[in-house]
């Protein structure tokens, strides 16, 4: 979700009505199982018996919130060009 968001999820709105234009899945870019390639996951600290039954905390969403800005900084550091709107897109670059 995290690296769907960066780099292809964007809402299209439209500047006369304000509505959203791509408002179903069918035109809104999400980066699927072949788009992402093998990420290793693995634990990290000490399990929170009192965070959940099996221990485990911050994981699901509040774990993607750093991977978009881990992703622009990676894009910086090798472009030299900082982009501060997402998703983060090659006409950005230019």
């Amino acid at each position: 979700m995290g690296i769907s968001r960066a780099l292809l999820e964007e809402g299209h709105i439209d500047s006369r009505h304000g509505r959203v234009i791509n408002n179903d899945l069918a035109d809104y870019l999400i980066a699927t199982n072949a788009d992402i390639p093998d990420i290793e996951v693995i634990s990290v600290g000490v399990p929170d018996p009192h965070a959940s039954v099996l221990g485990g905390k911050a994981v699901g969403e509040l774990g993607i919130v750093g991977v978009a800005p881990a992703i622009a900084n990676a894009v910086h550091h090798a472009t030299g060009k900082r982009v501060h709107e997402l998703p983060i897109k090659l006409e950005k670059l230019i």
